[in-house]
Formats: structure tokens, C-alpha cells, sequence
């Protein structure tokens, strides 16, 4: 028999690691961000950083993973709500609630995906992959709300909707931005039903 409280142990440092570089690279951005600053966020020895990730790019890849397994935490609980009304608009909830850290430093994976577009290193469609699966989630979720035939179109606006009011609140520096574009796309959403 196990116990309970050894079955849930704390992460290790190559989790802690990947954590505190998608945190850190969301804040400070991927140029001015070193392998001593994830390090420090981790509470990990910076030499031991090296044992886990040969590269800085290594580490960002582990921040992308990051992004991608907590867009799948969430998708997978807001597949348990009823319908998909419901899902889209516990989505919008979330982004709503994250509007203090999207005014300070913008949506984190779309601020990546930004950033690493810039670079010639392959990570710019890693994170666009991320950005897919949230398309291809919004789009089976209008989907069953009966628009299989535009539902990609309305899955695409929605995120970009996201994105725009994401730099723009961020631009500003005005959380409240995301809230009423928030309330817009809930009525948006109803009016597709």
C-alpha cells in the first residue's frame, strides 16, 4: 500500500526547471534571459542547470513543452464542463483572470511565439504547434455547437481576438481591456448558439 502524500512528490529540478524558464522567458523575454536567471527562479544550482539542458535553446524547447502540457491541463478540464458554450466561455473566464500578468508582460505563449519568430532556430514552429492544438480545441468546440462548417474561421477569430486584446492590454498596461473584450466574445458566443 502506498501513501498518499509520497505518491504526490514535488517536482524534480528538470520540472522545476522547464517551469521557471517558461515564467522567466515570459517576463524578461528570450534575449534577456540567462540559464543563471532560470536557474535562480528553479532554486536550482546554476551548474546543475547544464546536467538537464546542454543549451539555452534546450531550455527553451522545455518552456514550450510547458506551455503545451498546460494548454492540455486546461483543455482537459474544460472538456468535463457540459457543453461547449460552456467551455469556450470557462476559456475566456481564464484569460479574463490573467489579465494583471497579460497588462505586465502579454500572453505568454503568443509573446514566445512572437519573439522566437524572429530567430532562425526551428523553435518558432514548436510553439506555433501550441497555438495550433488551441485552434484546432476552439474549433471542435463550435463544432458541436452545430458550425462544423465554419467553426476553423470562428476557432481562428477567437484567438486572434485573444491575441490582439493580449498585446494591446499589455501596450496599455490596461487589465480592464481584457475584460470587456472578454464580455464581448461571451455575447459573441451566445449569438453563435
Amino acid at each position: 500500500m502506498t501513501d498518499s502524500k509520497n505518491s504526490r512528490r514535488a517536482p524534480g529540478k528538470r520540472e522545476r526547471l522547464a517551469a521557471a524558464a517558461a515564467r522567466v522567458l515570459h517576463e524578461k523575454g528570450v534575449e534577456q534571459t540567462t540559464l543563471a536567471d532560470i536557474a535562480r527562479a528553479a532554486d536550482v544550482p546554476v551548474g546543475n542547470v547544464y546536467y538537464y539542458f546542454k543549451t539555452k535553446n534546450e531550455l527553451v524547447e522545455a518552456a514550450i513543452d510547458a506551455h503545451a502540457q498546460g494548454l492540455r491541463t486546461l483543455t482537459d478540464a474544460l472538456d468535463e464542463l457540459p457543453t461547449p458554450q460552456d467551455r469556450l466561455k470557462a476559456l475566456l473566464n481564464g484569460w479574463i483572470e490573467q489579465r494583471e500578468l497579460t497588462a505586465r508582460y502579454g500572453c505568454p505563449t503568443g509573446s514566445l511565439a512572437s519573439e522566437l519568430d524572429k530567430r532562425a532556430d526551428g523553435l518558432d514552429g514548436a510553439v506555433a504547434e501550441v497555438m495550433r492544438r488551441l485552434v484546432d480545441w476552439a474549433a471542435r468546440q463550435f463544432g458541436a455547437m452545430g458550425r462544423e462548417d465554419d467553426a476553423r474561421e470562428l476557432a481562428v477569430a477567437l484567438v486572434a481576438s485573444y491575441q490582439g486584446i493580449s498585446l494591446l492590454t499589455n501596450t496599455f498596461r490596461e487589465p480592464e481591456l481584457m475584460a470587456v473584450e472578454g464580455r464581448r466574445l461571451e455575447r459573441w458566443i451566445d449569438s453563435l448558439a
